[in-house]
This record gives C-alpha cells, sequence and structure tokens, in this order.
C-alpha cells in the first residue's frame, strides 16, 4: 500500500483537530499553548506533503521559515508563562481573569 496525498492529509486533519481540541478544552496555559504548537506542526505537515507531491520545493522552504519564527515564539510565550507564574502563581486561565498588575 502506497503512501498518498489523503494519507497526510488526514493525519494533518486530526493533528489540527487536536490541537484546537486541547485550545479550547483546557484552562491550563501551558497546556493550551502546546496544542497550539500542535496545530501548527499539523499546518507545517500539509505544507510539506503538498510540496512533496508537486515536487515544488517552496512548501518545504515556507515550513524551515516557519519552524523559525516558532522557536521564537516558543521562548517569547514561555517566558510570559513564567512571568504571569511568578506574578500569579498560578497557570490557569480561569485564575488570571485581568490583565492588571
Amino acid at each position: 500500500m502506497e503512501t498518498g496525498l489523503e494519507h497526510y492529509l488526514i493525519v494533518s486533519a486530526l493533528l489540527f483537530s487536536l490541537g484546537l481540541l486541547g485550545v479550547v478544552l483546557h484552562r491550563n496555559l501551558i497546556l493550551m499553548f502546546m496544542s497550539l504548537e500542535l496545530m501548527l506542526n499539523a499546518a507545517n505537515l500539509t505544507l510539506v506533503a503538498f510540496s512533496r507531491f508537486n515536487n515544488d520545493l517552496d512548501g518545504q522552504l515556507l515550513v524551515f521559515f516557519i519552524i523559525a519564527v516558532a522557536a521564537a515564539e516558543v521562548a517569547i510565550g514561555l517566558a510570559l508563562i513564567v512571568a504571569l507564574f511568578r506574578r500569579r502563581q498560578t497557570t490557569s486561565t480561569e485564575d488570571i481573569a485581568t490583565l492588571k498588575l
């Protein structure tokens, strides 16, 4: 059995759905952040799959830049979460009603 484009798109849709479900259901900032990263990786998988099956490297080049931007996003996002935890002693979105000091 050959792995076709449909298989990659199904896996990507499942990963994106799991990430979306994680963002909607979780109230912990770290879990929400991980779910957002899962959604981003699902989009990257779709880009690589289309790039591979169209014999064009543009999608893979775009994924390379997306991963570089995601690394910066992770560093900034985790720094904000750590700073928020140090100030409020929680990462639950229910306990953080406003961002006032």
